[in-house]
């Protein structure tokens, strides 16, 4: 993670921290989702990442560590499927598996390998409120020697578990940037996902 709300490859640490992106396909309403619970599930996740950040682990040791707060506090196929946008359509089940998988790897790596950087700082959730059918978790990042900006997290219980599905950092969503990201890995293979799928296994 210079100044960070002005970094986008800076933003892009904290997704993958907390980890990353979701969807062009938002939520269906869902009501049963309150308040509390949206803020029980941040605190957990902001939880886990400062206990990481903090643990002395080697960095290999945190990519691990920040890949299984993803997968297990993230709506990781939401995001999945949003990143790849309308080649998700024409993917085949298998495809979609072979993907997502590749893709929880892809960001652990891509952003893990900056966390260095957060040893030392803290998150800390400050607020909740319901937009439309989700909930949006208020937080702010504190990092030594740059000013504080802040993070919400987009969370909704569409999947039926309490999970995040973007975040939004200092008005830039982490969803849309990796969309954009995969779009292009995409592009420069001419629509092929199959060879998508081979980069994001090597890449970040």
């Amino acid at each position: 993670m210079c100044r960070m709300p002005n970094d986008l490859t800076r933003r892009g640490l904290i997704a993958t921290a907390l980890a990353a992106a979701a969807t062009a396909v938002l939520p269906r309403p869902v009501m049963a989702l309150t308040d509390a619970q949206a803020r029980t599930l941040v605190d957990k996740v902001v939880h886990d990442i400062n206990a990481v950040i903090n643990s002395g682990k080697p960095l290999s040791g945190m990519i691990k560590d920040f890949e299984r707060i993803f997968t297990r506090y993230a709506d990781v196929d939401i995001i999945a499927r949003s990143t790849l946008g309308p080649a998700s359509r024409y993917a085949s089940p298998a495809q979609m598996r072979a993907f997502t998988e590749a893709f929880r790897g892809y960001i652990a790596r891509k952003y893990g390998k900056r966390f260095q950087e957060f040893i030392g700082g803290r998150i800390e959730v400050k607020g909740v409120k319901r937009v439309k059918s989700w909930h949006e978790v208020i937080s702010t990042a504190y990092l030594r020697g740059q000013s504080p900006f802040e993070v919400r997290f987009l969370v909704s219980d569409r999947s039926g578990k309490d999970l995040f599905f973007d975040m939004v950092i200092e008005g830039i969503s982490l969803r849309l940037t990796e969309r954009t990201e995969i779009g292009s890995m995409l592009d420069k293979h001419r629509g092929n996902i199959d060879l998508l799928i081979r980069d994001l296994r090597h890449a970040g």
